[in-house]
């Protein structure tokens, strides 16, 4: 399934009928089973619903870093972002990717 970045803000988890959605470097994962952590009120819950590779890379909640630019980011938050994304892709369903329209 592809879905735009206006689209993906649909599976941000507010809506219980409704998986719940991250996208890594384009790649978007159903996290459904990580509720707890994505969900309304989670404690990773500003990546829901959004591409967050720049902000994983960085180990970082800040809103403005939620975002697919990897731009300026350091060797080591690459590193950090793919071991993300390995975690990711061994926990959670692919479900599509992102696309920009």
């Amino acid at each position: 399934m592809d879905l735009t970045a206006d689209q993906l803000k649909n599976y941000d988890g507010s809506d219980d009928n409704k998986p719940i959605y991250i996208s890594i470097r384009g790649v978007v994962f159903d996290v459904s089973t990580g509720k707890s952590f994505y969900g309304p009120g989670g404690a990773y819950d500003v990546f829901s619903g959004r591409e967050a590779s720049r902000a994983l890379a960085k180990m970082s909640k800040n809103e403005e870093e939620v975002s697919g630019d990897l731009d300026g980011l350091t060797e080591k938050e690459m590193g950090v972002l793919e071991d993300w994304e390995k975690k990711f892709r061994a926990k959670y369903p692919v479900v599509g990717r992102l696309v920009v329209p």
